[in-house]
């Protein structure tokens, strides 16, 4: 059960409290990107934020946290009984609430001293602004209210396999040495993967009203909009990735020096390249998209790399935003202007290949990810590869299973709902 001794550890608590509501902000930030590039009149955008974010606090205190974060079954799934609905329902003695631990956070396992409360609420803020990602195809093209039901679903189970996976210390793929700092894979991998099942689902039924080519979602910039929206995703990514440390030490101020570096240089890096590319200068979306792409890149390694390291992950991200969204855009059977796949699908799955890389061992062990070796960058050899071995395992496993799980639930969704395509005519698609 939960650990009922160890004593709480209150500048970890609340160090993670605030790092847990700046990453709350930023379900509804997306929202605000979405009306950001796609104009003030896609209002339907800030309603889905707000369904996900009470949907998620609901379904996460029904029984997704524990299938996330209890100790693991088998290490496929975390009990879903550990713990009553609703952390413990109404009981004025469970462990972990007013008293105690997590039975993750203590010396057995993670040793941050953390609550139950504020691990939740940590956690279920990943949760909410994961979805929201997820919803950034689904634009005006699914029903909200079939959206809303497969929110339902991914917040009992979907989200929760590789979070129960990567991220609970009983998970198969972190007892095989597989690490996700932030979320690369749980997060930004895992939320494409989903989202591809949807928009192949959209693609299925818009042929069936015989559509030869997927209808298009115009951009109209709202300057204003997606400035406040970055700037708010920016501060919001200060309790992404510092506060997976889960505990305030010299490793989350590093953390915060290289996510804010890679960001930066990201950035420049995209301005310079499109420059380059079209001899003009780069418009607002491609200043946004600069800033998440590098944001996103160092989310998995954020806690394994030097600040050396995430100025060259940031030169990276620049041309291969540029050259993966060539190759997306040639794609008719969907419309992507948000950025999805060539954004937080290659983003977040290059940056977890690159701890096989640039993984430094002692920031490694400063994050409290002592198993972590040098990489293949840094004298690695052996060790490097096979930790690069398990990183592809991982995202294989994950991306097959979000992929599958969520096709199979909007298709069961698609037939009790007559289909999850909006009325075309009246969204002004055709």
């Amino acid at each position: 059960m939960v650990d009922t001794v160890v004593t709480v550890n209150l500048f970890n608590n609340l160090w993670v409290l605030l790092c847990g509501a700046l990453v709350f902000i930023m379900t509804i930030s997306v929202g605000l990107l979405e009306i950001g590039e796609l104009g003030k009149d896609y209002r339907q955008g800030l309603l889905k934020t707000i369904i996900i974010v009470c949907v998620a606090f609901f379904m996460m205190a029904l029984v997704g946290f524990n299938t996330a974060f209890a100790p693991c079954i088998g290490g496929i799934i975390g009990n879903p009984l550990y713990s009553a609905p609703f952390l413990g329902g109404f009981s004025t003695d469970f462990p972990g609430l007013l008293q105690g631990v997590w039975w993750s956070m203590g010396p057995d396992y993670f040793n941050t001293e953390v609550t139950l409360s504020t691990y939740f609420f940590f956690e279920t803020a990943f949760a909410s602004v994961t979805l929201a990602l997820v919803g950034l195809i689904a634009l005006r093209k699914m029903k909200l209210s079939a959206f809303t039901v497969f929110a339902v679903a991914y917040f009992a189970i979907i989200w929760n396999l590789p979070a129960a996976w990567i991220w609970n210390p009983t998970g198969w793929l972190y007892n095989l040495g597989m690490r996700d700092f932030a979320g690369g894979l749980v997060v930004h991998g895992a939320a494409a993967a989903a989202g591809l099942a949807i928009i192949v689902k959209i693609w299925q039924e818009e042929k069936q009203k015989g559509l030869k080519e997927s209808p298009q979602v115009p951009v109209n910039v709202s300057p204003g909009w997606i400035t406040l929206a970055i700037l708010l995703l920016w501060l919001g990514w200060f309790g992404f990735n510092p506060g997976s440390t889960l505990t305030w030490n010299h490793a989350a101020n590093v953390v915060v020096i290289t996510t804010f570096i890679a960001a930066s240089t990201s950035f420049l890096s995209m301005m310079f390249f499109k420059y380059m590319e079209t001899k003009k200068n780069p418009d607002l979306i491609y200043a946004a998209n600069g800033v998440l792409m590098g944001l996103i890149v160092i989310t998995p390694v954020a806690g394994f790399v030097s600040p050396g390291s995430s100025v060259i992950l940031g030169i990276i991200c620049g041309p291969l935003f540029i050259y993966l969204e060539k190759i997306f855009m040639r794609m008719k059977w969907f419309t992507d202007p948000i950025g999805l796949f060539p954004g937080h699908f290659s983003g977040g799955l290059f940056g977890v290949l690159m701890i096989a890389f640039f993984t430094q061992h002692s920031y490694a062990v400063a994050s409290g990810n002592a198993n972590l070796p040098n990489g293949i960058l840094f004298g690695g050899g052996a060790a490097a590869v096979q930790q690069l071995g398990i990183e592809i395992l991982g995202i294989i496993a994950v991306m097959i299973t979000v992929f599958v799980l969520s096709y199979i639930v909007v298709w069961l969704i698609g037939k009790g709902m007559n289909g999850i395509t909006t009325d075309y005519k009246k969204e002004n698609l055709l």
